[in-house]
């Protein structure tokens, strides 16, 4: 019974470290704020105003997993917006157009930087400490350190809500969207099933997947309730969809496609990666010309929300954005992190924000407090590893991954396809797990 428990929320307690966090943060705010947090119109605030950190957070986890870190973040957003801006208000530009010259300035930003890195080898810490430099005052020299008005398309995604049709005294469209999301759970979870089940005898009970499924969806369908049945004319925030849709992308571009795997690999053993025939000069252009490209969505988000851009954009957006990662659980040397489990450390960086605001806590105390949960949440982990186990963010992060690709070695040695001692070598060297050697009375090393 303990072990079908266990297994409703995937095998380990500890894999769930920082969701816990997350919820107990949330109800707690909601419990000193007199029930203010989860009220529809602070949730959907709390999209907006979060979802450029979202969206640089994507790109700076890949960053950081090859064992880079990107300090020009926000100087690129912020070029991005003074150009958009300037173009599409003061010289007629479609705002279309518009959004396509953003993200190739922003692309022309990454390479650039990608070139730096990925090509002369130069660390990515000094070239986007000068590009943090050099773009920042661009952004005042081309705005002359005015703010600049944006045309009404940016103002639609940066603040904008989901349509409404029908005779409903609710959102539709906001409803469709939880519906989808939970439909799309249930296909992933009895897929899972169905290829944990050719080769493994003994499953856990169905009620277990059901229970689970019942409870994520409960959970969707509440939240997304709470959007739509906010005010007339306010529905869940695009700009959270605009999140939610490339969270989706790079999950799947980080976990299922060679430039994902290729990060992964750099990170976490350089030489070996190039042992293997990565190529790690392509793998470090691209991470930085992809971050590049997301500065420019989250600048272009930005100056939506704000209705204009300003001298002052951008200012410390890496902050929140590294933070996000390290909460998320990626490892500071690089090699571990996934896309999921940084939206939920910038969900948590999201709550402790709003719920501090609504306390009325001033901005220094909200500073020293979101310094501490990031100093902790690194300190945990890092704990973790010295007393001999697995990290506990680790494991959340690579957990599902490292139980897909074992059961596919399994299957294989099953069909006699490949022999145990290869099987064996390729759970030890999976993603995320560490491998312990003990010495026999004989002398021989014994892997455990």
């Amino acid at each position: 019974m303990k072990k079908n428990i266990k297994a409703i929320f995937g095998g380990d307690f500890r894999q769930f470290a920082m969701i816990f966090a997350l919820i107990i943060i949330a109800l707690f705010f909601q419990w000193q704020t007199g029930g203010k947090v989860f009220q529809s119109q602070n949730l959907m605030n709390l999209v907006m105003t979060n979802a450029y950190v979202l969206v640089l957070a994507m790109g700076m986890v890949l960053v950081i997993i090859a064992g880079s870190i990107d300090l020009s973040v926000g100087s690129v957003a912020a070029v991005v917006g003074i150009v958009v801006a300037i173009m599409t208000t003061n010289h007629g530009l479609n705002p279309w157009l518009g959004i396509l010259l953003g993200i190739a300035v922003g692309l022309l930003i990454g390479a650039w930087q990608g070139f730096w890195v990925g090509i002369w080898g130069i660390p990515a810490f000094v070239v986007t400490l000068a590009g943090m430099m050099l773009f920042r005052g661009m952004n005042q020299a081309i705005g002359n350190s005015m703010s600049v008005p944006v045309p009404q398309l940016y103002t639609t995604l940066g603040a904008g809500y989901l349509p409404d049709f029908g005779p409903f005294n609710f959102n539709m469209w906001t409803m469709i969207l939880a519906t989808v999301a939970v439909l799309a759970l249930v296909w992933n979870e009895f897929k899972s099933r169905r290829q944990q089940a050719e080769v493994e005898a003994d499953l856990p009970p169905v009620w277990v997947p059901i229970t689970r499924l019942v409870v994520l969806g409960a959970v969707i369908f509440g939240i997304m309730w709470i959007f739509a049945t906010g005010r007339p004319g306010t529905s869940f925030p695009i700009p959270g969809l605009i999140a939610v849709v490339l969270a989706l992308v790079y999950s799947f571009i980080s976990n299922r496609t060679v430039i994902g795997r290729s990060v992964y690999a750099v990170g976490g053993n350089r030489a070996a990666a190039e042992l293997t025939g990565v190529q790690v000069k392509r793998t470090n252009f691209f991470i930085m010309i992809n971050m590049a490209f997301l500065s420019a969505i989250a600048g272009i988000l930005f100056i939506g929300r704000a209705t204009s851009s300003g001298p002052a954009d951008g200012n410390l957006w890496e902050m929140d954005a590294i933070s996000s990662v390290f909460i998320g659980g990626a490892a500071v040397a690089g090699g571990v992190g996934t896309i999921m489990g940084t939206m939920v450390g910038a969900l948590v960086i999201a709550f402790l924000n709003n719920g501090l605001q609504l306390m009325g806590v001033g901005a220094d105390w909200t500073q020293m407090i979101k310094g501490l949960v990031l100093l902790i949440a690194v300190a945990v982990d890092v704990y973790s590893k010295r007393q001999g186990r697995r990290s506990v963010i680790g494991m959340f992060q690579n957990a599902r991954r490292n139980q897909r690709e074992i059961r596919e070695t399994e299957k294989a040695v099953a069909e006699g396809k490949v022999d145990d001692a290869v099987a064996a070598a390729d759970r030890a060297s999976a993603p995320g797990t560490e491998t312990v050697f003990t010495q026999t009375p004989g002398g021989t090393p014994k892997q455990e």
